[in-house]
């Protein structure tokens, strides 16, 4: 699934009547149009679904038909003016080819989500009423230039990861989130799930993970250096039916749901349900709460034989409820102090005879490679799990710029890209004062349009080691879900079509072309019910409007 996918077709720009390539995104790489009369879809239109393309005929109906006002009722191939979807296995899994004439429109897809994300791009055809919950004129017609369309994926992991653990998204809203991600052909949901400031799944073995490292009594507001507080309670988690609710969404949707147990580090909030997950010899591990502040805590996880038992009996729920290949550990931004200062610690590098407390971290982070090879899963982690040597099956989540990816890749590792100085969405999009709490680097829209997630670095077959990519939305000053729409959109229509076209250069790329799209692709998140930033051009004389909230 996740192999950076062949590309099929070359990208080839055809203007067509009444639609263009200027209003899809991401651009298809061909696009056509093709003499006949115009598909008029309307009341009498009719579905009919091949076999494997069940999922996206529930969604036609569910979303497509219901926007719409279209009953899209049962019909046979063929008959009438229809809706056909079939698999077609001389496509990619992922492609699809999408025809359109004045009797039907056809979908093929190479597999299920091939035919998904054709469906998407229809979707896109019909213009905004599409990407609304309920038509308000039910039976207007809706007339669709003849014309074909094929295209396929650059990468086959494309992502997004919501870190929930810094402000906790209610499930409606990761649900919400799941639809938007689809909307834009993107497959992964990274789902951050435990922190210092909170941790968010049940896990039924260890209660007080929830019960205790849930809540906070307050939080920091503002980033680091913020002399400020929100002086109330914070918290929330998800059951395990919430999870399983997500996960089977999520599926429905052709999006896998990749989770992500931080250790060793980033564990105060368990540390603080269960003080014996720390390093009792050099701090009093029972004074702990949920920290409130941002940053990295120096309290991690003891390298301990009870503390690996603990967190195995928590990777064995998460496997229960997660049915992905990759299971995210963290890795990153361990602290070594408390190790230094702990006999115990010391001990351990001793009896195990690795080099140090990096070596240490190393030990940690193999552990659990092995134990999720063992059954059938691969780990991920940060880029920091290169320190102290790389366990043989992990993969790596590159965020400190490409020099980690490039060395897991040269290595023979598998990398998904995601370095700080392009796709880190919590970054402000602007440098002008009116920009809510700036933090980060300046990346504007045009920024990440020009982000290349293969560094010129890698050979040939090395590149095959980039699964592909994904933007991270740390939400220490999102604190609520109008904050996450300001910080995520436009931008992310930006790196959709990074993660699912093979663009030219960096410095070639056609900016220009995207921000014409994008005038109509501004009315699809109006009528999502997006906050995003506006473009300068909506605003005048102004940095962007704050988000509601």
């Amino acid at each position: 699934m996740y192999r950076n996918a062949p590309f099929a077709w070359r990208a080839r720009v055809t203007a067509l009547p009444g639609m263009t390539l200027e209003q899809l995104i991401p651009a298809p790489a061909r696009a056509e149009a093709v003499p006949g009369s115009s598909f008029v879809a309307g009341p009498a239109t009719t579905l009919w679904a091949g076999p494997g393309t069940e999922s996206t005929e529930r969604w036609l109906r569910a979303t497509l038909g219901a926007a719409l006002g279209l009953p899209l009722t049962p019909g046979a191939e063929g008959a009438g003016r229809s809706v056909v979807l079939l698999v077609d296995a001389s496509l990619e899994p992922e492609a699809y080819r999408l025809t359109l004439d004045e009797a039907r429109v056809e979908i093929r897809g190479g597999a299920a989500p091939g035919v998904f994300w054709g469906a998407q791009t229809l979707r896109q055809l019909f213009g905004p009423d599409a990407f609304r919950r309920a038509h308000l004129r039910p039976g207007t017609p809706y007339s669709l230039p003849a014309c074909v369309i094929e295209d396929a994926p650059r990468f086959g992991w494309r992502g997004m990861m919501l870190d929930v653990a810094r402000h906790f998204m209610p499930k409606d809203g990761v649900l919400r989130y799941l639809d938007l991600l689809a909307a834009h052909k993107l497959n992964v949901f990274h789902f951050h799930l435990t922190d210092d400031q909170g941790w968010r799944v049940e896990i039924k073995r260890h209660p007080r993970l929830t019960e205790a490292g849930s809540w906070r009594a307050r939080s920091k507001w503002g980033h680091r250096n913020s002399p400020l507080w929100e002086e109330r309670p914070h918290g929330g988690f998800y059951t395990q039916d919430d999870i399983r609710e997500i996960v089977a969404y999520a599926d429905s949707l052709h999006i896998t749901v990749v989770p992500e147990i931080d250790v060793p580090g980033h564990s105060q909030a368990a540390i603080s349900a269960y003080p014996h997950l720390g390093s009792t010899d050099v701090v009093d591990t029972r004074a702990l709460t949920v920290w409130d502040t941002w940053g990295v805590s120096k309290n991690v996880l003891a390298p301990t034989e009870d503390v690996l038992r603990f967190y195995e009996g928590v990777f064995e729920e998460i496997l229960d409820l997660f049915p992905s290949t990759f299971v995210h550990v963290g890795g990153d931004e361990c602290p070594k102090d408390q190790w230094k200062a702990s006999a115990a610690a010391q001990a351990r590098i001793k009896e195990l005879g690795v080099e140090g407390e990096d070596g240490l971290q190393s030990w940690f982070i193999r552990h659990f490679d092995t134990w999720l090879t063992a059954r059938g899963r691969r780990l991920i982690g940060w880029d920091e799990i290169l320190e102290g040597g790389l366990a043989e099956g992990a993969a790596v989540s590159s965020w400190r710029g490409y020099r980690g990816g490039i060395a897991a890749a040269k290595a023979g590792h598998d990398v998904v890209m995601c370095p700080e100085q392009h796709v880190y969405l919590d970054h402000r999009q602007d440098g002008g004062p009116d920009e809510p709490m700036p933090i980060g680097f300046v990346r504007t829209l045009e920024d990440v349009y020009r982000f290349e997630p293969v560094p010129a670095e890698l050979t040939e077959e090395e590149a095959t080691h980039v699964l592909g990519t994904q933007a991270n939305v740390w939400t220490e000053v999102m604190e609520n879900q109008d904050r996450v729409d300001y910080q995520v959109f436009p931008r992310l229509a930006a790196f959709c079509e990074v993660a699912w076209r093979r663009l030219p250069a960096p410095a070639e790329r056609d900016f220009a072309g995207f921000e014409r799209r994008m005038t109509a692709h501004y009315a699809r998140l109006d009528a999502l019910g997006v906050d995003y930033r506006p473009p300068a051009a909506r605003c005048p004389g102004s940095g962007g409007r704050p988000p509601k909230g």
